[in-house]
């Protein structure tokens, strides 16, 4: 198994442009809040003016993301920028309270932090912004505003549609694994500023972060179609109001694939995509491999749009993709053969679409006739790897594991692969024809690439209920026997199936956790003649490998973290054939830690559990528990809760509590029982 550009380099101060210095302040917003805010300046032999550079998110910059920090915004201070790390409001050190994700407020407060970095003493008035996840979202909706100090960014892993991808109905089902993020920030909302930094009123900014906000989930829940509430702060809504340069990047393992590609198309400004084998990280750190070296290559996009300097970025290619082959099923797996291929435009002129039909004898190039039907065992899906996989350990076996258990439980359509090489890149396209024999009905489209061997891996898949079909803004009735015509798009994909292959369409009622089930159980029917998928092709340029992005990753020295006991993960599916139901438990023990320069030891863990039986949708279950602990002399607390969701044919059921622990003492209490009825989920 390859390794090789999986560690960043720490480049020592020594071999850096600049010296650095680092502070902890606050910046106080419009309405009066005081945001907390790590700076990094670089050490000017004379009075100088530098761009500023923010990442501003909600986790955490004290103990949760610090190493991280140190490592990114130290490196790129040494090279001439002002680096600023900022928690929202109500997170970490910052003072107020988070009431929801993305709310006009956590907008208006990051407009107010981009002006303040603007009209410091030390500022030329530009300023860049990057983000992984919530902090490339953050971006992007900061562009949207259009601030004239703000004059590029890079978003990582981020996501243009509220609604479809980062709200509790991904890939048009509503997702069973976005219950657990709704976990965690419901764990996530109920940690205590440090006392070192906030000061004496810490406990009362504790108590309440532990009682003003809602549950997001029921937030969530209570809106399930998309409405305004999904609309407000989502970007894809009007593409027209980013005006600056964007440099756009995600993974083909990350929750969010189809963001670099979607902004290519629909963006008029200049932009710039670059889409890896990764999964929801930076792409210097993030598991599959190969990684690049993404700090060195966002210097050269800030040198150009911030400082002047003519470096040839804005003339290479638009979109730089990894064709991934031969990917491996087991779910550990840690590398991705493949090669890097350069599109001069998104979508390229040389985009080509081959149409594959289902018939009873596999995958033909004509419609076929006839009917098929397939009532899935509900558990089908446990091994389509995590929604939101964070793999930079590949023990936690987060990738997409051996399809042919899950393929058992589908409809299986296959093109043997001879000759030449099989390519897809781009957005496959299902387009079928579909009744129910009840009131609701799911589809599942998965692709595979089976191997001689019968090993069959996961390429890409799309998810539909079908009270969706007209839209994702309707809830539409569905009648038993009644054909719809349906057409949904799977997951973008660079993906090479090698001669001796198979392609396979896999066509199922049931995909869990990823989609929760619909109410009722069903049997779905494919009438053939109006059955395909339509498969994308692109003869594109390999790139040149001599390009910065794809040296080795270099970051700076981050301060010593001591590790006496270290985290440990598992992930596990179990069968108890005396109730009939399968379970999926992800666990995640941090072990125990110190941070030296912040003087914190952080400990606890966090536990997802999904659970449904085979044969009756409304046993499905999802669990969320968590642990989290900080540590120093005279200053010992702690948060723990639980979350979990159930259902029947009319209601989603959702119950959760957490509590406050200090010096060991149970300090506060929070119960929830809520009641959501489900309105075509």
């Amino acid at each position: 198994m390859k390794y090789e550009n999986l560690t960043p380099v720490e480049v020592p101060p020594s071999d850096l442009p600049y010296d650095v210095i680092d502070e902890e302040i606050y910046i106080t917003v419009s309405d009066g809040t005081r945001l907390a805010a790590r700076l990094w300046r670089p050490v000017a032999d004379e009075a100088g003016t530098f761009p500023a550079i923010l990442e501003y998110i909600p986790y955490r910059k004290r103990d949760g993301t610090r190493t991280r920090d140190e490592e990114q915004h130290g490196y790129l201070a040494a090279h001439g920028y002002v680096c600023a790390r900022v928690d929202m409001r109500g997170s970490g050190d910052s003072e107020g309270i988070q009431m929801d994700e993305y709310l006009p407020i956590e907008q208006q407060d990051g407009l107010d932090v981009i002006d303040w970095l603007s009209r410091q003493c030390w500022s030329n008035g530009n300023v860049g912004m990057f983000g992984l996840s919530w902090g490339g979202i953050t971006s992007l909706q900061m562009a949207c505003h259009r601030p004239p100090a703000l004059k590029a960014i890079v978003p990582v892993g981020a996501s243009d549609d509220r609604y479809y991808d980062d709200g509790c109905y991904f890939v048009g089902g509503l997702a069973g694994e976005t219950i657990g993020w709704g976990g965690v920030m419901f764990g996530f909302n109920g940690r205590p500023p440090d006392p070192e930094l906030y000061g004496d009123g810490w406990r009362d900014a504790w108590m309440a972060r532990l009682s003003e906000p809602p549950l997001f989930m029921k937030t969530w829940l209570e809106h399930q179609q998309r409405d305004d509430y999904w609309l407000q702060g989502t970007v894809c809504t009007d593409y027209s109001r980013i005006e600056i340069p964007v440099y756009a990047v995600s993974g083909w393992t990350d929750c969010w694939p189809n963001t670099v590609m979607r902004l290519m198309k629909n963006l008029g400004c200049t932009r710039k995509g670059l889409i890896g084998p990764w999964s929801h990280l930076f792409p210097d750190r993030a598991l599959p491999g190969p990684g690049v070296n993404f700090l060195d290559e966002m210097l050269r996009w800030f040198d150009h749009w911030l400082k002047g300097i003519e470096n040839g970025i804005e003339d290479e290619p638009m979109l730089t993709l990894y064709r991934q082959e031969n990917v491996s099923p087991d779910p550990r797996h840690a590398w991705r053969d493949g090669v890097w291929l350069d599109a001069e435009s998104w979508p390229d002129a040389g985009l080509t679409y081959r149409e594959l039909y289902l018939s009873p004898a596999g995958i033909s190039d004509n419609p076929a006739e006839g009917t098929i039907s397939i009532n899935s065992p509900q558990s089908l899906g446990m091994m389509s790897g995590d929604y939101m996989p964070l793999d930079t350990d590949a023990r936690k076996a987060q990738m997409p594991g051996e399809q042919r258990g899950e393929d058992a439980g589908a409809l299986c359509f296959d093109l043997p692969v001879r000759g030449d090489p099989f390519d897809i890149i781009g957005t496959c396209v299902a387009e079928f024809e579909v009744s129910t024999d009840a009131g609701n009905g799911l589809l599942a489209v998965r692709l595979c690439d089976v191997s001689p061997d019968g090993s069959s891996t996961l390429i890409t898949y799309g998810i539909m209920n079908l009270a969706q079909r007209d839209g994702r803004e309707v809830r539409a009735d569905v009648q038993p026997g009644t054909q719809y015509r349906v057409s949904l798009e799977l997951n973008d994909i660079a993906h090479r199936i090698a001669p001796g292959h198979r392609l396979r369409v896999a066509v199922s009622n049931a995909m869990f956790p990823m989609a929760w089930p619909v109410a009722e159980n069903h049997t779905l029917t494919l009438h053939l003649g109006h059955c395909r998928v339509r498969v994308p092709h692109a003869d594109l340029a390999e790139s040149d490998e001599s390009r910065v992005v794809f040296s080795n990753p270099r970051i700076a020295q981050a301060a010593p973290v001591d590790v006496p006991e270290p985290g440990s993960p598992s992930r596990t599916i179990e069968e108890n054939l005396s109730t009939g139901r399968r379970t999926l438990t992800l666990r995640e023990e941090f072990g125990n830690y110190h941070l030296s320069s912040a003087d914190i030891t952080v400990s606890g863990f966090t536990q997802d559990r999904f659970e449904i039986g085979d044969h009756d949708v409304t046993t499905a279950r999802a669990e969320y528990d968590f642990r989290m602990c900080y540590t120093r002399e005279g200053w010992d607390v702690a948060t723990e809760g639980r979350m979990v969701m159930t259902c029947d044919t009319n209601t989603f059921y959702l119950r959760g509590e957490v509590r406050a622990f200090e010096d060991g003492r149970e300090i506060y209490r929070r119960d929830w029982d809520e009641r959501i009825p489900r309105k075509g989920f």
